[in-house]
């Protein structure tokens, strides 16, 4: 196996002679397939996917199975052979039903996970390619800047003004300054400023390097072996409902208990009190809704996937449904990300197009030079792109620039300073050039460009480009000042005695689909607010084009108003009230974030972004940019957006919303059919009734009336205006005390409804013991089925709605429709569980009190709701 071994002792040409690549060409398919062979994938242990056997053997461990095989062993105790193997064909038929769908679910994130996984840009065989990050090896010739996350432990051949994050190995935040050249053997590791190790994270800069392990060769894979340690997370809902499954398994053992010694002290035969009191036991457990609502959450998380929201953590499911303000860039968010730019505005002329050459000169020269990275060909900022253009289409490049003005370093945009700048080398000077924010730049220039001198730059000229600055940018253009300056030596301080060089206008127009779902956002109840790094005017003029309310001239605030401590009460009212913010730093956008959250907001953030990384993870849902975001923005967030739009973001809190409410319905629909089959023999049991049904006969019940339409309603689409409604609260239970009541009352009317079919069946003189039993048995498994219909909405339409459009329903119950004709008409089936079939009369009574729930149920629907 490959170590880090002593590379940061080593040339960098000596590293890349051990490892047989050039830095130019990278590695060969051949080199590739023969190192992945050796060396085997980049991964630190195999993510542990529960096994076949694993899963099988769960559908054994709980209270359910344990019923299940005790009432099977009592059958054949009793030497009842039929009702045990019975049983034995219950216990097979649910556990299959456990396998697939536990199965499916584990597949599925897996699949979803697969989806999400990093990438890293390669050189190989002459071409930059981005891999995913299992498939590097050793000799790949790896490209790293800002923001992107190291896969593999790598020497560096060459960077530029590089920074690394490597706070997971050192526990030291602050980032480290990298370099190429060799370091001592002796040095110790967090020492070694030629190297990046796997895990850390790029601050600043861009690089190229070698790899020089991967995988549990690397520093971090000898530390510890995380994916072994790694546990699967268990989501807070996933948590709610499995301690509901295991509140109501006590509850109802002791009611089990209960019923037993009163059947047995009203005389009913030991061996019937006790199958019927497993029987109840298994009916009112829900022991499914774990396990549906896993297979709920997945099939969402797939939904949203297709919808351009890759889910990262599953939490984040249930919490986009409580989201009530959601931050948003403007860059690539609101707008399109596709920049042009419009004019350039020159000290010299003010602002016609007739400038001087040697004045225009001197701005192009910015513009085609003072870039992220030496090599204006890996551009990846769209602003960037766009002022590289510019300058082409002028007929100045930055390849022939950069013969006679050859790089020194770069100093990266700092959003602290909100300016970035590149150095060259002209002649014997060096020559500074600088962009960033007009008014920051305006604030440490000295002098103006002019034609053959620069004069100073005074006070009045500063106000009357600020002037202009806002002018142009209340027509949502991006406004990018331009400067230089040349000194003697490369460590003078950067941003100081500036020579102004003029402005450029760019324009990024709204997306298309921006002002929309900003507005069904706001019909949702959630407040969309803007957080900028550009300047208030062209925030406010972009946030009014796309209808952000509260938007209004004079509404926005910079972000400076978010530094100051001890912020006043009035002064808290007024932040929580801005609907735009501008000049934003990170440190800012947390305590935005903050301030929000401490007043009861569930706050969504997109950021992409190194920068962005802290406010990511503090924000209840951090919502990354898949196409111009960092892999640091994207391993902090909860969310990506594959397209970086908007609507991407709205569309995944309606589905989280949909997800949620699937749920709710299957635990209702659930909880109110096994409550009813235990009121049903309850009554019967404590009014002196016989038994309206066997205990077989509620297995089967069980098995046929609760799996299917829960997971029917588990896969639905949701309602069509679940955006129409507000948020739910945070603190908001899964069930609450109106669903408690939903659940109580629709028991209730089953049971009255199927305990009236079995009297009338029972005092009737053409039907036998049996015979009364199948009525009631009918009457509740068909009452069962229609039940599914009362989940709808009290808001959706009586025949229009998300129940009846779901095919996965009508699906469900063709299904139990077979399951039960194979009842009544198999006769090996039926004489197991003593049903016989009904009369022309009979049947009548089934249909009546199989729809009386359903009739019911929907002319509550029509009762004003308290909420629903």
């Amino acid at each position: 196996m490959q170590k880090s071994g002593s590379y940061h002792a080593q040339t960098a040409d000596a590293v890349t002679c051990l490892f047989n690549v050039t830095t130019a060409t990278g590695l060969s398919a051949e080199d590739v397939e023969q190192r992945r062979a050796q060396y085997g994938p980049n991964r630190l242990g195999r993510h542990k996917q529960k096994s076949a056997l694993a899963i099988l053997a769960d559908q054994f461990s709980n209270i359910l199975a344990a019923l299940l095989i005790g009432a099977a062993a009592i059958s054949f105790a009793f030497q009842d052979t039929a009702e045990g193997l019975a049983i034995l064909v219950v216990i097979a038929l649910n556990t299959a039903i456990g396998y697939w769908a536990e199965s499916k679910a584990i597949r599925s994130m897996a699949a979803l996970r697969k989806m999400g996984r990093a990438r890293t840009q390669v050189r190989r065989e002459g071409k930059s390619v981005a891999i995913p990050d299992e498939d590097i090896v050793p000799g790949d010739i790896i490209i790293l800047e800002a923001g992107d996350i190291v896969t593999a432990d790598t020497r560096i051949i060459e960077c530029h003004s590089l920074q690394s994050n490597e706070s997971l190995l050192t526990g030291e935040a602050i980032p480290v300054d990298k370099k190429a050249a060799p370091v001592p053997v002796e040095t110790n590791l967090y020492e070694r400023h030629n190297m990046l190790f796997k895990g850390t994270s790029i601050t600043r800069g861009s690089c190229t390097g070698v790899c020089v392990a991967t995988g549990r060769a690397t520093e971090l894979g000898q530390i510890a072996d995380l994916a072994q340690k790694a546990t699967a997370a268990t989501s807070p809902l996933e948590y709610r409902l499995q301690k509901l499954s295991a509140q109501l398994a006590y509850a109802v053992l002791v009611l089990m208990t209960l019923l037993t010694l009163i059947g047995l002290g009203t005389g009913r035969e030991l061996l019937v009190m006790i199958k019927t009191g497993i029987a109840l036991a298994v009916a009112a457990i829900p022991e499914g809704l774990p396990i549906v609502a896993t297979m709920a959450l997945a099939r969402g998380m797939w939904r949203l996937a297709r919808k351009n929201a890759l889910i990262e953590q599953l939490s984040a499911v249930e919490t986009l449904g409580a989201v009530n303000i959601i931050f948003t860039d403007k860059t690539g968010t609101l707008t399109k990300n596709k920049m042009k730019v419009i004019d350039f505005i020159l000290p010299s002329d003010g602002g016609s197009p007739a400038a001087p050459v040697s004045a225009k000169q001197r701005a192009l020269r910015v513009c085609a030079l003072c870039t992220s990275g030496p090599d204006p060909r890996r551009l990846t900022d769209p602003m960037e792109k766009a002022l590289v253009e510019a300058a082409e289409q002028a007929g100045v490049f930055a390849k022939q620039l950069l013969n006679a003005l050859p790089r020194v370093r770069e100093i990266s945009f700092d959003p602290d300073v909100r300016m970035m700048a590149t150095l060259h080398q002209q002649e014997k000077k060096i020559l500074y050039l600088i962009k960033g924010a007009p008014e920051a730049i305006l604030a440490k220039a000295t002098k103006i460009a002019g034609d053959g001198h620069d004069p100073p730059l005074t006070a009045k000229d500063k106000a009357q480009w600020l002037s202009r600055t806002g002018n142009l940018a209340q027509h949502g253009l991006r406004i990018l000042a331009l400067a230089e300056k040349t000194t003697a030596k490369t460590d003078a301080p950067v941003f100081e005695d500036l020579t102004f060089l003029g402005l450029l206008s760019l324009e990024d127009p709204p997306r298309k689909d921006a002002a929309a779902a900003v507005k069904a956002a706001q019909e949702a109840g959630i407040r969309v607010i803007m957080v900028t790094g550009d300047n208030m005017v062209t925030g406010s003029a972009i946030a009014r084009a796309v209808g952000i309310e509260g938007a209004g001239p004079g509404a926005a605030q910079e972000g400076t108003a978010l530094a100051k401590g001890n912020l006043t009460p009035s002064a808290q009212a007024q932040l929580l009230k801005t609907s735009v913010f501008a000049r934003m730093s990170p440190s800012e956008k947390l305590n935005l974030i903050d301030l929000h959250q401490k007043n009861g907001a569930v706050v969504a953030m997109t950021g992409d972004g190194v920068n962005d990384a802290p406010a990511l993870k503090k924000a209840d849902v951090g919502i990354a940019m898949g196409l111009r975001g960092t892999e640091v923005a994207k391993q902090a967030a909860e969310m990506i957006l594959k397209d970086d739009a908007f609507a991407s973001i709205v569309i995944a809190i309606q589905q989280g919303r949909v997800i949620y409410a699937n749920i709710r319905k299957f635990v209702i629909y659930l909880l109110s059919c096994n409550l009813s089959e235990v009121l049903v023999v309850t009554t019967c049991l404590l009014a002196g009734f016989p038994l309206p049904l066997l205990p077989l006969q509620i297995l089967f019940l069980n098995l046929v009336t609760d799996v299917f339409p829960a997971l029917a309603l588990g896969f639905g689409q949701g309602d069509a205006e679940i955006l129409k409604r507000p948020p739910r609260a945070r603190s908001a239970a899964l069930i609450e005390p109106r669903h408690w009541q939903a659940i109580i009352t629709y028991a209730i009317i089953m049971t009255l409804s199927v305990v009236g079919a079995f009297l009338w069946a029972h005092k009737h003189p053409d039907y036998s013991a049996d015979g009364a039993n199948s009525i009631a048995f009918l009457s509740l498994a068909l009452g069962q089925l229609w039940h599914v219909f009362n989940m709808r909405s009290r808001r959706a339409a009586l025949l229009k709605n998300q129940v009846m459009q779901n095919p996965y329903v009508w699906g469900a119950i063709g299904i139990c429709l077979g399951l039960l004709a194979a009842a009544l008409y198999w006769p090996l089936l039926a004489t197991v569980l003593h049903l016989e079939i009904p009369d022309q009369k009979g049947w009548l009574v089934v249909l009546l009190a199989s729809l009386i729930p359903l009739l019911l149920g929907q002319i509550f629907k029509f009762t004003p709701p308290s909420r629903s």
